[in-house]
């Protein structure tokens, strides 16, 4: 399986900020813009969890590494 994966190093003073951008990602990967979203910001990455565990389409999976955040999707 590949997924098409999105990088980016924002990090977001507040959780606030940070879940306004993750719904403008939730939309994008419901568009199937692309599959899954790789963080430094856990801010970010809790909230993108949260938000895409809203749609029944979707199994969302979560990983952590060493200074970064993953979140993607899997169609059910």
């Amino acid at each position: 399986m590949d997924l098409r994966w999105k990088k980016e190093d924002k990090v977001f003073d507040s959780i606030h900020e940070a879940d306004v951008w993750a719904d403008s990602l939730a939309n994008e990967i419901s568009a199937r813009l692309f599959d899954a979203y790789d963080t430094p910001d856990y801010k970010i990455a809790y909230s993108l969890a949260f938000r895409l565990s809203q749609n029944e389409k979707f199994r969302v999976v979560t990983r952590v590494t060493p200074g970064r955040y993953n979140v993607w999707v899997l169609e059910i």
